[in-house]
Formats: structure tokens, C-alpha cells, sequence
């Protein structure tokens, strides 16, 4: 019996399988030369698939060499340039589609597109559906995670490493005695990609590049690097160990009635390993509770919801494609986890300027350094339209939450009252204190902290690292130095006391001593 297989057939390793299954137990097995220049091209590329391909046909090879009655032939053509260049187009598909037709041969497929114009060639067909294979054995790493590990780190030539513990509270432990080598951590990362491709549930590949590959497997997010983009293969496997809803949190009920009524623009801030997307699933749990309808935009997809959540990626769709989708179907809220750059802001900003309502997830060390990503992005007045509420969290509890209002008035710490502008209150969201002013001075846009007397001599004193006198007085501070003191306040030109002005906001006056 003749065989002749596509790509997709050799990647997923079908004619070995079902040869050592003793499903095939005589064949002549036709391989087109347009399969293994694609093969090649993926590899040289960098592609885990392209690896997997010639691994493949390396077994098959040993197979014809122990089973006479199983042949391997290589035949046909190698594809041109431009039959490569459009094989996604359907050209190379083709040409093994012709070679199955001439040589009377079964058409071995994955694609269900390809089956049937084999079919309608009047082609013989055997065609594997992908989504019948159960995989339940478990994944080489998964031995080094136990129920305190958020994640393992393997590097080739090291020994793997775990970080054990809960967001804030962790620390790293070694969970092997032997150095990986590099053999071994490729065959980890095959492993990962093969499974990858399988398309069962919760497992698939979110973005696969020439040094990198970003996977996701149930509930492991994996990304692999590869020289030259690092310095050696490593692998960064990360899982999360808690599932919370927004009760577990025992959040005051302001909060939670400014959620259900008041919240349309949120940012959910943090340092990395917090529990920022712990809490972002929370809250979207909460809202899809609420009959709301919720939608998730990420990269990778690794946010762990409910199936009435539909989750986009980003990494494999357009941002003007994600923008008409969400414009159009008009979720009540849309997580939009891990904002990087300045695409990803300015998506958040016109989809909330558009009504969506929008949950931003955003690494920050601070609450105020998170609302600065947005400055010079978008002109300050719309902040307060596109951010009405911060929630800053911290050892995987909510540490401070801000609200935001604009309103025009003297910013404090100036006196005199024609200085007055619009400018954006940053208040504690609990006691109603206005803790940070942004607004436009000159061509630059300050954020300063609203500070008690006190707090400005101490600051002023830190900045300086000098000995001297500090005062403040009617609106102005007051620094008593002596000569040479003088001349590192002032700075070449002025430059760094006028600077110090902007930082406390208010006006700054040297006397000599």
C-alpha cells in the first residue's frame, strides 16, 4: 500500500505511529521533496515544528531499515522560491495532493481543507482529526512542581531552580541535583511544543518565533529562549497556586459598591508576582456574575476564566482587528492584562472613550507610577475620562486604591491666584485626601505629591544631602546655606533648584548665611 503524507502528517509523527501501533503493517511511504525543503525551512527559521518534521523522518528511516516490508522513498521535485514563499497559500499542498493522485497513494492529512480537495481529486484520503487525541500523560517538567512551586526556571547548564511560596512571600530553591544540559532542555521544549499542537483544550502555542516561543498548557505558562536572542537555551515555566473570587479579598463595601455602579476605567497595579491577574480574575468572575458581559485581551492567554468569558489574544491578532471586534461587540468590561507599550495604552484609551468598560492590568512599584504610563500618551485633561479608579496590589492583597477627578484651581503650594489651571486630583479612594496633583507646567506635565510643611523640608533636605536650614513659609520654601552650599543648589544656570521647584510645587528661595 502506498502512502503519501503531507507536512502536517510527518510534524505530528502519524505514519510512525500507526506503523509501531500495527495499524500500517506493509507500506511504501512516498515523502515529496516539497515536504522536506518546508521542514527545512521552518527549522533553519527556528521553528520547534521544522525539528519535530525531520525527527520524524529520521525515525521513518530507521523503521524501512528494520521492517522490509516498510519502504521509504523520497520523490518528486523541491518547490521553487515562490512555491515556498506561498506554501501557506496552498502551492506545496498541491504538489503532494498531484504526486498522491499520479502514484494512486493514500493522502495522509491533519487539515481538514486539504482532505477534502484531496477528495474532490478523487484522491484516496486518511485523515486525522487532531482534536480526538487525549493526551494524559504527564509533561517531563511537571515533576519538579509541587503544591507551593509558582514556577520552575530551567537553563541549560544549571542546576533548575523553583520559586516557592505565594505572591510577595516566596523564595528560590533549587529541585534538582544535576545540572540540565542543553540536549535534554531541547527535548523539554519539543515536548512542550509537540503538545502544544495538538489543539486540546487549554494547550496551544500563542506565539512562536525564530528564538522564542510562547506556549500555554493547561494551566503552565511557558516561555522558551534560544541562542543567540539568549545567551543559552532556558526555559521559564510559570503556574499559578491560588484561584481567589473578589469575596477572599474582605474588600470594604465602598469598593465593591464602586465596582458595581461607579468603576469604568481601572487599572489593577503591581510589582511582577504580586497577584495582579489573580485579582483581575476575580473581578472579572464578579462582573460576569453580575450578568455583564466580559471579554479578556491578552498575551499570552493564560488568564484562568470561565467558558462564558471569551479570551483574545494579541499576539495572534491585529490591534485595529481586537479594536473593530470589541467596538462592535460591545462587552461591558474588557480585561485587558499586561499593558506594555504604547499600542497596548492607546487601545485602552480609545476603547474606554468609546464606552467599553476597561480593566487594564499594569506592572507598576507604585499606584502613582502606573497612572504615569498614561502621561504624554494621552493629553492630561482626558486621564481622569479613561482612569477613574487604581487598585494597587501589593503581596496579594489590595494596598491602596485611588481615585481620579480634574478641576481647575491653584495647584498647591503656589500662592498667587493666576496661576490657576486644570489640573488632576489623585485622592485616597477611602479617606477623600488629595495625595498627588498632575497638571501642565510649561511644556512638561508634573506630577506632584501634595506633602505637608514638614514633609517638603524633609524631602528637600533628602534631594540636597547638605547640612543646611529649610523652612517653609507662605507658599515658599526657604533654603540658609552658605556660599559654596549655594552654588551646588543652584545648579549650572539654575537648572537643578528650578528643577527642585517643580518636584515640591512650589517656589524656592536661597539666602546665604
Amino acid at each position: 500500500m502506498k502512502y503519501v503524507p503531507d507536512t502536517s502528517a510527518i510534524i505530528d509523527g502519524v505514519m510512525s505511529k500507526k506503523i509501531e501501533g500495527k495499524e500500517i503493517k506493509e507500506a511504501t511511504i512516498l515523502v515529496h521533496k516539497a515536504v522536506l525543503a518546508e521542514l527545512e525551512a521552518q527549522a533553519n527559521y527556528g521553528k520547534e515544528i521544522g525539528f519535530l518534521g525531520l525527527e520524524e523522518l529520521k525515525k521513518l528511516k530507521e523503521i524501512s531499515k528494520k521492517n522490509k516490508k516498510v519502504k521509504l522513498n523520497y520523490i518528486g521535485e523541491r518547490p521553487k522560491e515562490f512555491e515556498i514563499k506561498y506554501a501557506k497559500a496552498g502551492e506545496i499542498d498541491a504538489m503532494i495532493r498531484e504526486l498522491a493522485l499520479k502514484e494512486e497513494a493514500y493522502f495522509v492529512t491533519l487539515d481538514k481543507v486539504d482532505a477534502e480537495a484531496a477528495r474532490a481529486q478523487g484522491i484516496k484520503v486518511i485523515f486525522i482529526e487532531t482534536e480526538r487525541i487525549v493526551e494524559t500523560s504527564p509533561l517531563s517538567f511537571e515533576k519538579l512542581f509541587d503544591e507551593k512551586t509558582m514556577s520552575i526556571h530551567l537553563r541549560e547548564g544549571m542546576v533548575p531552580i523553583a520559586k516557592k511560596g505565594v505572591p510577595g512571600s516566596w523564595e528560590m530553591t533549587k529541585v534538582g541535583k544535576k545540572k540540565i544540559e542543553k540536549e535534554e532542555i531541547q527535548n523539554i521544549s519539543k515536548e512542550i511544543v509537540e503538545r502544544g499542537k495538538m489543539n486540546l483544550p487549554g494547550s496551544f502555542i500563542e506565539n512562536e518565533r525564530k528564538r522564542t516561543i510562547i506556549a500555554q498548557i493547561n494551566d503552565y505558562r511557558i516561555v522558551i529562549t534560544k541562542p543567540p536572542f539568549s545567551d543559552g537555551w532556558e526555559i521559564t515555566i510559570v503556574r499559578p497556586i491560588k484561584k481567589m473570587s473578589l469575596s477572599d479579598y474582605d474588600l470594604p463595601k465602598k469598593l465593591t459598591k464602586r465596582f458595581e455602579t461607579n468603576a469604568a476605567g481601572i487599572l489593577i497595579s503591581g510589582a511582577p508576582g504580586h497577584g495582579k491577574s489573580t485579582f483581575a480574575e476575580a473581578l472579572a468572575e464578579f462582573y460576569m456574575k453580575k450578568n455583564k458581559v466580559v471579554k479578556t485581551v491578552e498575551a499570552p492567554r493564560d488568564l484562568r476564566l470561565p467558558a462564558e468569558i471569551t479570551q483574545y489574544s494579541k499576539a495572534l491578532g491585529s490591534i485595529d482587528e481586537i479594536r473593530d471586534v470589541l467596538l462592535l461587540s460591545r462587552p461591558d468590561y474588557t480585561i485587558f492584562d499586561e499593558m506594555r507599550n504604547n499600542q497596548d495604552f492607546l487601545l485602552y484609551s480609545d476603547l474606554r472613550l468609546a464606552g467599553v468598560g476597561m480593566i487594564g492590568v499594569v506592572h507598576a512599584t507604585s499606584p502613582i507610577d502606573s497612572i504615569q504610563r498614561f502621561v504624554k500618551r494621552v493629553e492630561l485633561g482626558m486621564i481622569p475620562s479613561i482612569i477613574d479608579t487604581v487598585i494597587f496590589i501589593e503581596n496579594g492583597n489590595v494596598a491602596k486604591v485611588y481615585s481620579l477627578n480634574i478641576s481647575v484651581k491653584v495647584p498647591s503650594g503656589m500662592t498667587e491666584s493666576d496661576l490657576a489651571r486644570p489640573l488632576v486630583e489623585i485622592r485616597d479612594f477611602f479617606s477623600g485626601e488629595v495625595e498627588y496633583e498632575m497638571y501642565s507646567y510649561g511644556d512638561e506635565t508634573v506630577v506632584i505629591p501634595v506633602t505637608p510643611k514638614k514633609g517638603i523640608e524633609e524631602m528637600l533636605k533628602k534631594e540636597l544631602r547638605m547640612d543646611v536650614e529649610i523652612r517653609t513659609k507662605d507658599g515658599v520654601a526657604y533654603i540658609y546655606a552658605n556660599r559654596n552650599q549655594i552654588k551646588r543648589i543652584l545648579g549650572r544656570n539654575g537648572k537643578r533648584v528650578r528643577n527642585l521647584e517643580r518636584r515640591i510645587g512650589m517656589p524656592i528661595e536661597v539666602i546665604s548665611v
